[in-house]
């Protein structure tokens, strides 16, 4: 077995006494000092989370005539500068090889995020397809830092020269943190108000050891899964993976297809004839957490499994998100999860199961 990697933010890690595990090829925390406390931290504070895992490309040349467009579904011609947008690389099938965010630097500059368990298929299968320009993998030298929660904003105001209220949604600015390069980015996975801070492995430490100083509270990968699923956000290797499209997983309304992508005519044929399987949200009637794998029935008989679950503590109760056979699935009949012993209604549910009053 390989050694795990750590990333540059290991020591501070350590100091807080986090409790680490090994996290797609990464020791990682998972927390610190307790996934609810860290949970509550987010949606009520700010909270900190290490995300340097996860990997950085950078491409720059020409965005029409190199192939970069047509790598994945997210039209970076169309996309304006200073904005980012969510998207896949999909195998010929529609499969998803990965979930990504592109963002637009510059005329002729792009940077991908994609995630840690992909960044070597991920690059290899984006390179394989350009005619020119230069695209690089920036993920050892880059750390990630996500500072989330209502409290954010003035924490990270103190560090950067712009005023943050003029970065939107999925927008970014290209700035100067403790002397160093940074690429601070209005978004997040919590649902919360909430930056992506890009910077050298550097400045990463002192970095930071302020932001915690100046009251974000340190949360691991517990904390982190909770907040996702809350808001019914996909999870690579649980929701997608390179056996399920867009549409199976419920996230094709992401996909535009006025653009050529590998694994567009899979896509738009399940549009006309249909997917084999559907994702759906779902609610326990008690505090029980659905657990990834556990099977879902409905009529006597397995129709699904369970991608994602947990309980949660905004909602009280435990939640999750399965796959579903089409063609077993019964829009009158009751649904029930499975956990080994016996079998427990759940009800479906609109997305996000959490949303601010």
């Amino acid at each position: 077995m390989s050694e795990l990697k750590r990333t540059a933010l290991f020591e501070q890690h350590e100091k807080l006494g986090a409790k680490n595990i090994g996290f797609c090829g990464w020791e990682m925390p998972v927390q610190y000092e307790g996934i609810l406390k860290e949970h509550e931290a987010c949606r009520n504070g700010a909270a900190i989370f290490d995300t340097s895992h996860m990997g950085e490309f950078f491409f720059e040349g020409n965005l029409l005539f190199s192939g970069i467009n047509d790598t994945t579904t997210v039209d970076v011609l169309q996309l304006p500068i200073g904005k980012c947008k969510y998207g896949f690389l999909l195998n010929k099938d529609g499969g998803v090889i990965d979930d990504l965010i592109i963002y637009k630097a510059g005329e002729e500059r792009l940077m991908f995020v994609v995630n840690a368990s992909r960044i070597d298929i991920d690059f290899k299968t984006i390179n394989d397809q350009l005619h020119n320009g230069v695209f690089t993998n920036a993920s050892d030298e880059t750390s990630k830092l996500d500072i989330q929660g209502p409290n954010a904003k003035k924490i990270v105001q103190e560090f950067v020269p712009f005023d943050l209220d003029d970065l939107g949604f999925f927008s970014f600015a290209e700035s100067e943190i403790m002397g160093g390069f940074a690429l601070v980015s209005r978004t997040g996975y919590t649902g919360e108000l909430g930056y992506e801070l890009y910077v050298d492995n550097k400045i990463a430490p002192k970095l930071w050891e302020k932001l915690v100083e100046r009251g974000a509270v340190p949360a691991g990968l517990g904390a982190r899964d909770v907040l996702r699923l809350e808001m019914g956000y996909s999870l690579y290797g649980q929701e997608l993976d390179e056996n399920t499209t867009p549409i199976e997983a419920g996230v094709g309304f992401f996909v535009k297809y006025d653009k050529h992508f590998t694994g567009k005519e899979a896509l738009l044929k399940q549009k006309e004839e249909g997917a084999p399987r559907k994702s759906i949200a779902f609610k326990t009637n008690s505090k029980r957490a659905p657990r990834h794998g556990m099977e879902i029935h409905q009529n006597g008989q397995k129709i699904g499994v369970v991608t994602s679950g947990t309980f949660s503590p905004s909602v009280q109760s435990g939640i999750g998100i399965a796959s579903l056979d089409t063609k077993l699935f019964d829009k009158e009949a009751t649904l029930e999860l499975s956990t080994g012993r016996k079998n427990i209604e759940i009800t479906i549910e609109k997305l996000p199961f959490y949303s601010k009053k």
